[in-house]
């Protein structure tokens, strides 16, 4: 077990230089079409190692504990795949702003780049909407007592 923290440990540290490194070369190297599409790019694969990441540890120790709860896990996946496609299809994909022809990421690029700011906009709305209602649950069950 101690070894598998050191390999985890070494590649966190391993993603955050590459991660680190790419923000730098784009900075120094001006936003160009390749540096774009690169920076963009390493982001989507940081974002499916997340997810990945999530999903796999969820499956094994869910199997671990409650081999039950993989349905409501699978639920949960579907859920969240319905959601992620939802806004793939509104996402407008549209050129980015202050950026010449030559520069401009690839559609594909684009059209990710404006799914994930749409997730991220609704995983923002979802975290304030709990927040607000822990906070009234919270408020109205300590009323009760």
């Amino acid at each position: 077990m101690k070894n598998l923290n050191k390999i985890f440990k070494w590649a966190m540290v391993l993603l955050l230089v590459v991660s680190v490194v790419l923000l730098v070369v784009g900075f120094v190297g001006g936003w160009k079409e390749g540096n774009v599409d690169v920076l963009l790019g390493w982001t989507y694969i940081m974002v499916g190692l997340a997810i990945a990441a999530v999903v796999i540890v969820g499956l094994i120790i869910g199997a671990i504990n409650n081999p039950k709860s993989l349905v409501k896990l699978g639920l949960g996946l579907v859920a969240v795949a319905i959601v992620c496609f939802i806004a793939y299809l509104i996402a407008p994909g549209d050129p980015a702003l202050n950026l010449t022809t030559m520069d401009q990421p690839s559609a594909p690029m684009l059209k990710l780049t404006d799914t994930i700011l749409y997730l991220t906009y609704f995983a923002g709305i979802v975290a304030v909407l709990s927040i607000v209602v822990g906070e009234i649950r919270l408020a109205i069950t300590n009323k009760k007592g």
